[in-house]
């Protein structure tokens, strides 16, 4: 059996598998290089369980250093999040990452600009807008 078929064959049977606990439609097709590299990347739980650790690890590393350092800390951890959240919006759909991708992504950019100038644009409160985020996501998600 050639490469496509068995490709072809794994997209099939994950359009007919079911959403975890219901709340999203299965994966999209890997119709594409890009798709079939990304999905690689999201097989199993190993992988968004290092990004979930990597990022709270940054969380929780940020308070520690100094200002422009925390700042910068804070917004690589958005990117990081942000980046994973939209990519797995793109190829499975969970309504969550829909307001998590974009959300932490212009939360990470916000920061690196806070980082420039020198000082937080919101008192101090970056690690509780970046849990707003996941919040009105979950929510949004559960509606």
């Amino acid at each position: 059996m050639s490469i496509t078929e068995q490709q072809s064959q794994l997209n099939q049977a994950e359009t007919r598998a079911r959403a975890l606990c219901g709340w999203s439609p299965p994966s999209l097709p890997a119709d594409s290089v890009t798709k079939q590299r990304v999905d690689r990347i999201r097989v199993g739980n190993l992988a968004a369980i290092g990004v979930v650790a990597v990022v709270v690890g940054l969380l929780n590393l940020a308070p520690h250093l100094p200002l422009r350092a925390s700042l910068a800390t804070v917004g690589v951890a958005g990117l990081e999040a942000g980046g994973w959240c939209s990519l797995n919006y793109w190829r499975c759909r969970h309504a969550h990452c829909l307001i998590t991708g974009p959300g932490w992504l212009a939360f990470g950019v916000f920061a690196f600009g806070e980082a420039a100038v020198g000082h937080s644009l919101i008192g101090g409160y970056e690690q509780p807008v970046f849990m707003a985020v996941l919040g009105t996501a979950v929510a949004f998600e559960a509606n």
